[in-house]
């Protein structure tokens, strides 16, 4: 009988105890443990506190003022809370916000992962390091800013893409142009798809950045070129992160105030052509109006500011559903 197995045998792992067992099922067994998940217990709950505070408040104020409105809130074309009984809606608010927001992401989510992917993949680093410096220094300018840039640089030098859409679009109704002031919703776009830019481009980049080396190596070891790993290795990867960049970025068009406020020429009406003066936001509606707004105007601006509330949670409940649909792609499960 050979005894070299036996002797040389690792000696048996011991099993932890009943208590420790239910310690351990609990999830902290150091002071310090129970302390941290404490804290986050706390912080997790907090937030939720905050966020149904945030809907009461509104939903209260709110209440009150649709109670007293004399027109359909969610309908109406006009805003006239001076008026006794008043009279107050958010259609066009309401249009003005979406058109406004897609316009941005139309432009801006291409153009952020194509400067992406040229960062982590085609640019060499000591071009890569310096434009990815620009990049985080735009995303850290103040909204009033570009307000002020897009006022002064911007409108002013719409005419010339205005007149060209007008000539080779002009037919299907949605870019004529009639020679106004090309402060409209595609000049309002516009201006936000700068804006989330950076945003965008930051977030995709990190995610890019995390695609395992080893699925690259694979993709060329078989012969596939530069493009083909990045359609199927790096973009598949990186979807998730792409889409939460997009959702951080809408969410920044969507509430955007003061760059709006500043280019837009706001009235209540909507306009067929995106290149006409006029409509609205909420965000913009909200900072115009406030500050000299009665009682009854002011709870009518909280009202609009409740959608606005109402539509930022579907469009982030909509991005999560995405990505867990999705979630084969994230960068935990690779």
């Amino acid at each position: 009988m050979d005894t070299t197995q036996i002797t040389d045998a690792p000696p048996p792992t011991p099993q932890p105890s009943v208590t420790e067992q239910k310690r351990a099922a609990r999830g902290a067994t150091r002071p310090g443990d129970r302390v941290f998940l404490a804290l986050s217990r706390g912080s997790g709950i907090l937030l939720l506190v905050i966020m149904a505070a945030i809907a009461g408040f509104l939903t209260y104020r709110a209440s009150i003022a649709i109670s007293k409105d004399d027109v359909n809130f969610f309908t109406a074309f006009e805003w006239n809370t001076g008026l006794v009984p008043p009279r107050f809606g958010i259609a066009v608010l309401a249009f003005g916000t979406v058109v406004s927001s897609i316009i941005a992401m139309v432009i801006a989510v291409p153009i952020a992962v194509a400067i992406a992917l040229f960062l982590t993949h085609y640019a060499p680093r000591r071009l890569s390091g310096p434009i990815a410096y620009v990049i985080d220094l735009l995303a850290a300018v103040p909204s009033i800013v570009y307000g002020l840039w897009g006022a002064l640089i911007l409108v002013p030098h719409m005419n010339g893409l205005y007149g060209w859409l007008d000539d080779y679009l002009g037919w299907t109704g949605i870019f004529s142009w009639q020679g106004g002031a090309p402060r409209s919703m595609l000049t309002v776009g516009i201006l936000l798809a700068i804006m989330i830019l950076p945003i965008i481009t930051n977030v995709s980049r990190e995610v890019f950045r995390q695609t395992p080396r080893m699925n690259e190596e694979a993709a060329l070891a078989l012969g596939a070129t530069r493009w083909e790993v990045v359609r199927m290795a790096v973009l598949p990867f990186g979807r998730s992160g792409v889409i939460s960049a997009s959702m951080l970025g809408l969410g920044r068009a969507l509430g955007e105030t003061m760059a709006v406020a500043t280019v837009l020429s706001p009235t209540f009406d909507i306009q067929a052509s995106l290149l006409d003066p006029g409509g609205g936001t909420f965000a913009q509606n909200i900072a115009s109006k406030f500050s000299e707004a009665s009682e009854t105007g002011r709870d009518a601006l909280i009202a609009s500011g409740l959608v606005l509330f109402v539509i930022t949670l579907l469009v982030n409940g909509a991005a999560r559903a995405i990505i867990a649909r999705r979630k084969e792609y994230s960068g935990a499960n690779a």
